[in-house]
């Protein structure tokens, strides 16, 4: 059986169906967000360049509103349902110390969104000091990251009652 990919890059999003398709990305400060619904077997991912701008004296988080927003109705186009949505994290990372921790800000973001939207974040890979390179299968939410051998990242932040078969595997 042939496999079908898409990597994308900032500010680009992809879904599928097919158990055969992987969507790649990789992240520094940036941060993905994969949604799957595990009944329709169907889903997608973003990669987030900035969820927060400046406008004006303050700090505007329409980028990653947009960017979510474009990512969940994509995702519910190809038959998943609201309700049924789940979703891990990837990224957030602090690429250069003594600079803004936009990584940070970016992960904290995706939560925050999450949490407001009622959207169960099974896991979450975010904030360290590395790049990642994630692959995501849509149709069954599982998910690869892989970063160099000699770096540390933050635990992986598991949800209680995260499904069997959808857990966070490195590679």
């Amino acid at each position: 059986m042939s496999s079908y990919r898409a990597h994308i890059t900032q500010g680009e999003r992809a879904v599928g169906q097919r158990e055969t398709f992987v969507i790649s990305t990789i992240l520094g400060s940036c941060v993905s967000c994969c949604l799957w619904d595990p009944v329709a077997k169907v889903g997608g991912m973003n990669h987030m360049l900035l969820t927060m701008s400046s406008k004006g004296d303050g700090v505007c988080n329409l980028a990653g509103i947009n960017a979510m927003e474009l990512l969940i109705n994509d995702v519910l186009k190809i038959g998943a349902s609201r309700d049924r949505l789940r979703a891990k994290a990837f990224g957030g990372a602090r690429m250069v110390a003594g600079l803004s921790d936009i990584g940070n800000m970016n992960s904290q973001f995706t939560l925050d969104f999450l949490k407001k939207e009622g959207i169960t974040c099974d896991s979450h890979s975010l904030g360290g000091e590395t790049a990642r390179h994630v692959k995501f299968w849509p149709a069954t939410g599982r998910a690869l990251q892989k970063v160099r051998g000699d770096t540390e990242l933050p635990p992986e932040i598991p949800v209680p009652e995260t499904p069997s078969g959808n857990g966070l595997e490195l590679f």
